[in-house]
């Protein structure tokens, strides 16, 4: 596998020293990490497969682009990717098309051949799609067998609406899928929070899918600002700075869930992911030593089963770490380059969620607030 790092921005491509595609026309596959303003502007998918012709290229918005060892802003990010041995299919559907996230999903996986199929990578609209659903109606298709990773689309911070595309210009309610096949690539992944635990457990009284209405049958929302403080002042954006630690019932470990959007008419929450009734909830916040910590640890998570560098590792973090490091954001990306030696080529976004197993299974989950990596190693 040969791998190339792409900035674009001023009109410019500059290419990263790190890169090793000798042509551009090679690349078999192009991934696109970019500002929602610049995904926006008409023809932008035009600029991209100019570069490269032969490429299937996705792209996907973003709360911050990850080049290397790097947090750029409103700009695009393209890493490209030339096989030797493996091959590569595609699939989009739009959320539009379809009556919940689960049947999106279940559709988008059923587009891809499954014989051979090692890997799935997906990149989904962020605010449209309930990403819970969406890693069931992934989980329900291809099965234990098939690792499945990636991350939902970002709006910066401002929570409005996402843009992701598959060989087309992005648009709003997108969700694609890369699939990977052949015995030569091998995938590993590694996710990891860093957040400290505070106040009682409590338990959610009323709720619906990823709306949450109540905690110990009281509002929600109302008990949410109390926890909050000064900081309530500051909501929805605040939310990002204090999500939830969720115990859902039958589930074998918690996940974390962070606020996307808050309702003061209605006072209810509204979350990335499913916050059932029944689940136990405590409340979260940062703790910038352990949130770098945390990229380390993911990053060599992902190297357990491999004695070879990888050649690329995707890293999708959360926009709330991003915006708790403020500007030490670039410390947890540094930690994980500094993890793979300098000699990995890095490159993704900042997210409204992001899609992996824990780091002990192969069925995907959607996290909030964590660094979650995938390493790409082609053995050949």
């Amino acid at each position: 596998m040969l791998t190339s790092l792409f900035h674009y921005t001023g009109s410019e491509w500059k290419k990263h020293t790190v890169s090793q595609l000798a042509e551009n026309e090679n690349a078999q596959l192009v991934l696109c990490f970019g500002g929602k303003g610049v995904l926006q502007q008409p023809g932008i998918y035009k600029v991209v497969k100019e570069q490269f012709p032969a490429a299937a290229i996705t792209m996907c918005s973003t709360a911050g682009e990850i080049y290397q060892d790097a947090v750029q802003e409103n700009s695009l990010v393209a890493v490209a990717l030339q096989f030797k041995k493996t091959t590569i299919e595609t699939a989009s559907v739009n959320i539009a098309d379809y009556k919940n996230s689960y049947d999106a999903a279940v559709a988008l996986a059923g587009k891809l051949p499954h014989e051979d199929l090692k890997y799935v990578m997906v990149f989904s609209d962020g605010r449209l799609v309930n990403g819970s659903e969406l890693v069931k109606g992934l989980n329900q298709v291809t099965g234990q067998d098939v690792l499945v990773t990636g991350g939902l689309a970002g709006d910066g911070a401002d929570f409005h609406s996402t843009l992701t595309g598959l060989n087309e210009q992005p648009v709003q309610g997108k969700i694609v899928a890369v699939a990977f096949y052949g015995n030569a690539i091998k995938i590993t992944h590694g996710s990891q929070g860093g957040w400290d635990i505070f106040g009682l457990e409590k338990e959610i009284t009323r709720s619906e899918s990823n709306v949450l209405y109540e905690i110990e049958n009281q509002n929600a929302l109302e008990l949410y600002k109390k926890y909050l403080g000064p900081e309530a002042e500051n909501l929805p954006a605040a939310a990002l700075l204090f999500p939830l630690y969720v115990t859902i019932p039958g589930a074998a470990k918690p996940v974390v869930r962070t606020i996307l959007s808050i309702d003061e008419e209605q006072k209810t929450m509204t979350f990335a992911g499913d916050v059932p009734e029944g689940s136990k909830v405590k409340f979260m916040k940062a703790n910038f030593e352990k949130l770098t910590e945390a990229a380390s640890i993911a990053a060599a998570q992902s190297l357990v089963y491999q004695k070879n560098t990888p050649g690329f590792a995707l890293l999708v973090s959360c926009v709330g770490r991003k915006l708790i490091l403020g500007n030490r954001t670039a410390d947890e990306i540094k930690a994980v380059n500094q993890t793979f030696d300098n000699q990995t080529v890095l490159a993704g976004f900042y997210s409204y969620g992001e899609i992996s197993p824990f780091n002990d299974s192969n069925n995907c989950q959607l996290h909030n607030q964590t660094m979650t990596i995938t390493s790409f190693f082609e053995l050949v």
